[in-house]
């Protein structure tokens, strides 16, 4: 057993903001003479993850400081790499009534039922600029982007301060759920001291299988960290992305190499900065290493193919501390008979096995497999009956 983990957390800190029973207690007892805010889903999303250290060294919301240097230069104020605002909104009407030095309740809106989840001490309100916010962060204001279209759900005023957890929400898949701390002690037991992380909001093919076993060769071990927080509604759901994850494990991964934990984060579509957002929470989750693909938390045509690979450039391996594994998109190929990418195959695009996402959900839709060399038939069965539920 290894006593020290792989790496130290982002900002080298493993926040907690998740109250103790005492002031859980406390802060439950005063909530009904707070001023209150209910959260969208993102901001629900957010809060959870700073509480439990994944957004380390945020404590809490960010203040106008560690906003406008995220926006302007993909920093936090003390310079620590960040690349996505992560913020509390009120509308000017509920902004209004509040005072720096308040405590506000924070509070799920329905269908949740309203509970309380958080108090966060406020230490300022300020106006964003949700403009210039999204052209940095989403390289657009176009509202068709899913990320400009929840910005533009969010209050016109935001609230920065630290919070605390009082009451959490039941996790949809309580025997994935691994906080950071988890996470770290898992594969501190294990020695791990080489481990890879892979993000992922869709199911597992087999390109996907390809990348992760490629950077099992290169490590101890492999965490798969699919998101199963907010995501676009034409995503495919959780609750079946979780069962096509558990099949694969089961079936081919080596069991004592590869831990599938679940990440309760929201998506942004935010392509490269949320390729770094990522990134810096597997880091936290204890992850050293992180792959990264083609057209990383990308939608639509907003970035290109390896600009998500091209941001890490744009801090120094020290300052981001995790490291990336940049992958060209892969596929099978008839002619060599086996998986391969534009790196290591030299054959034509008729000799690969290539599908789009489009054609994918046709084949599912009709009841038709998608070819093994794309998709592995467990898999495709899982698929195939949701889409016909």
């Amino acid at each position: 057993m290894n006593e020290k983990d792989a790496i130290e957390p982002h900002g080298g800190t493993l926040v907690d903001r998740i109250a103790d029973r005492e002031r859980a207690a406390d802060l439950k007892r005063r909530a009904p003479e707070l001023p209150r805010l209910s959260l969208h889903v993102r901001e629900l999303a957010d809060l959870e993850m700073i509480a439990n250290g994944a957004l380390s060294p945020l404590e809490g919301f960010m203040t106008s400081a560690d906003y406008q240097r995220v926006v302007d230069e993909g920093r936090l104020a003390n310079g620590v790499p960040w690349t996505i605002p992560v913020t509390l909104s009120a509308s000017r009407d509920e902004a209004a009534r509040l005072r720096p030095g308040q405590e506000v309740a924070l509070f799920a809106r329905a269908p949740e039922g309203g509970r309380l989840h958080a108090v966060v001490e406020v230490a300022e309100i300020f106006t964003p600029d949700k403009q210039r916010e999204a052209q940095s962060v989403y390289r657009t204001v176009e509202t068709q982007h899913p990320g400009v279209a929840q910005l533009g759900e969010l209050g016109e005023v935001y609230l920065g301060g630290k919070i605390w957890l009082v009451e959490r929400r039941p996790s949809p898949f309580p025997g994935h759920h691994n906080d950071p701390k988890a996470t770290r002690a898992w594969f501190r037991e294990r020695g791990w001291q080489r481990i890879a992380a892979f993000q992922t909001r869709n199911p597992i093919h087999r390109a996907h299988e390809y990348l992760t076993k490629c950077a099992l060769e290169i490590a101890d071990g492999l965490l798969i960290h699919p998101l199963v927080g907010y995501t676009k509604e034409d995503d495919i759901p959780a609750e079946v992305r979780m069962r096509c994850y558990e099949t694969l494990m089961e079936h081919y991964y080596p069991k004592d190499r590869v831990k599938l934990s679940t990440l309760p984060a929201a998506m942004r579509y935010a392509g490269p900065k949320e390729a770094i957002f990522h990134a810096i929470m597997r880091r936290n989750y204890g992850c050293t290493h992180f792959i990264v693909g083609r057209d990383h938390a990308g939608v639509g045509k907003y970035y290109g193919t390896y600009d998500a690979q091209r941001e890490f450039d744009k801090y120094r391996p020290e300052e981001m501390g995790i490291s990336p594994l940049r992958f060209e998109h892969s596929f099978y190929c008839r002619r060599c008979g086996a998986m391969a990418s534009q790196k290591s195959c030299p054959h034509a695009d008729g000799d690969r096995v290539i599908l789009s996402g489009t054609k994918v959900r046709e084949l599912l839709r009709a009841g038709q497999e998608p070819p093994p060399e794309f998709s592995r038939p467990e898999v495709a069965k899982i698929l195939i009956d949701a889409m016909r539920a």
